[in-house]
Order: structure tokens, then C-alpha cells, then sequence
């Protein structure tokens, strides 16, 4: 079991000895699709297919609806700045092969492939356009520029 955001997530039974074999499975952090991030810290694609902060919730949302085998961990990027940031945290597995070195999804065969999908599905989420659509844009706020002129009092 592991703890993500203090939720425990069942990991798949095979967890154990795939993670092992470093080929069947890839690590996604959210910083390598993320537009706020530069390359030097951690970001992946081109800044144009990227999304803005995406989170570990919405990659696994997009991730077990595309039908992939996943598993999340309790970990932070090691180039976050702020580890303590609970908005950071997480790390998902994608299961890109199967036992006998074929691919689970033969349509996606790259890490690239993978996280372009999840860049593509991540602006149609309920969240993302319920999110953009419920916050209002903030309202300037008008301030007087009188100044008082002479002493206090009189």
C-alpha cells in the first residue's frame, strides 16, 4: 500500500517484481508536463503541449481512463524547490510492458507518447472546466490618489 496525499492506493499484485525489472514500468512526475517548469527543472515537452500545474490526481484520472496499469507513490521530484509542498508530491507508474516484453498498449510504445496523452486529456477533465468556469476574474480594486495637504488636526 502506499500513501498519497492521505488516501492509501492499492498497488497492482505484480508491483514488487516489476519495479524490479526497470523496463516494464516508468515513472511520471507531474513537473515534466507542467508549463510553469523550465527544462533545467524538470519539464519534458515542449512548453505549447504542456498543462499548467497539472497534479498527480488528474494524471491518474486521465491514465486509468486511457486503460493503463498504474500505481502511485508517495514521492516528491527531486527538483522541486518546496518538498514539503503537498501540491508536489507524487510519483505514477505506468505499466508499458507486459511480462513477455510486449506492449501492454501497442499504440503507446514511448514515455513521450504517454505523457503527450496525458497532456492532450488533462485540459478536458471536469475539474480543469468547472475549475476555469466557477473562479470569476478578479476585480481591480480602484484607489483614490487624494493626498492630504497640511497638518492633522486643524
Amino acid at each position: 500500500m502506499s500513501q498519497v496525499g492521505g488516501r492509501q492506493i492499492a498497488l497492482p499484485d505484480a508491483w514488487i517484481n516489476d519495479v524490479l525489472e526497470s523496463g516494464r514500468w516508468i515513472c511520471i512526475y507531474p513537473a515534466y508536463m507542467n508549463s510553469r517548469k523550465t527544462v533545467t527543472e524538470g519539464r519534458r515537452l515542449p512548453k505549447d503541449k504542456c498543462v499548467d500545474n497539472p497534479t498527480y490526481n488528474e494524471i491518474k484520472d486521465v491514465l486509468i481512463a486511457s486503460g493503463f496499469s498504474i500505481g502511485i507513490e508517495n514521492k516528491v521530484y527531486p527538483r522541486e524547490l518546496d518538498h514539503r509542498d503537498p501540491k508536489v508530491r507524487g510519483r505514477i507508474r505506468v505499466q508499458l510492458r507486459d511480462e513477455n516484453d510486449g506492449y501492454v498498449m501497442p499504440e503507446f510504445k514511448t514515455r513521450k507518447a504517454v505523457l503527450e496523452v496525458i497532456c492532450e486529456k488533462i485540459p478536458k477533465l471536469k475539474s480543469r472546466i468547472q475549475g476555469a468556469s466557477s473562479q470569476p476574474a478578479p476585480a481591480q480594486q480602484q484607489t483614490s490618489a487624494k493626498s492630504k495637504k497640511g497638518r492633522k488636526g486643524k
